[in-house]
């Protein structure tokens, strides 16, 4: 039954482009018809829960690249005058800041999709927005920019979790890093 209704279709979809004309009323039956270029959520439960999935996912991103590049490296006194690999530690965490200031932007927006999580992450917005300034601060070596990122890392990551939406670090690869997305 399945490969009888599977030829059929082929069969179908061969015959369509045989050079008949359709009528006026038919063709501007399919013109009226919006091409969706992305799917969306229809409802506001599927809009919530991808608002939530993406904050998570942009969340965990900012989270991991801070954690591997600018946390874990000066912990180990890489960002120290004399440091062996120092220069490319301190351009490297100047990348991860910038991709987690963007990456922590995206995650802002995102929460806005649901009202637990815009609530939650509402008075968090001046902290995420001072990180801007911060990568430069990396770059000369300032240590108290990587307690700024990590407190904020640590905020957010708090109010992804009392919004029940919990944040996990997830360690981008170093084209996304680059990139910045």
């Amino acid at each position: 039954m399945a490969l009888t209704l599977c030829t059929a279709l082929l069969a179908g979809t061969t015959a369509c482009g045989t050079g008949e004309k359709t009528s006026t009323k038919d063709t501007a039956a399919v013109q009226t018809v919006p091409a969706a270029d992305t799917p969306s959520p229809t409802t506001s439960a599927e809009r919530q829960k991808f608002a939530k999935t993406r904050f998570v996912t942009n969340a965990g991103l900012a989270a991991g690249a801070t954690y591997q590049w600018i946390v874990k490296p000066w912990k180990a006194g890489t960002f120290k005058k004399g440091a062996k690999g120092r220069k490319a530690a301190l351009v490297k965490a100047g990348l991860a800041g910038a991709f987690t200031y963007n990456r922590l932007k995206a995650a802002e927006r995102n929460a806005q999709g649901d009202p637990t999580l815009s609530k939650a992450l509402a008075p968090l917005s001046s902290g995420i927005d001072a990180l801007k300034d911060l990568p430069s601060r990396l770059r000369k070596g300032d240590d108290s920019a990587v307690n700024s990122f990590n407190d904020t890392i640590d905020k957010v990551k708090g109010a992804g979790a009392s919004a029940g939406a919990p944040v996990k670090d997830q360690v981008p690869s170093a084209s996304q890093l680059a990139k910045g997305s």
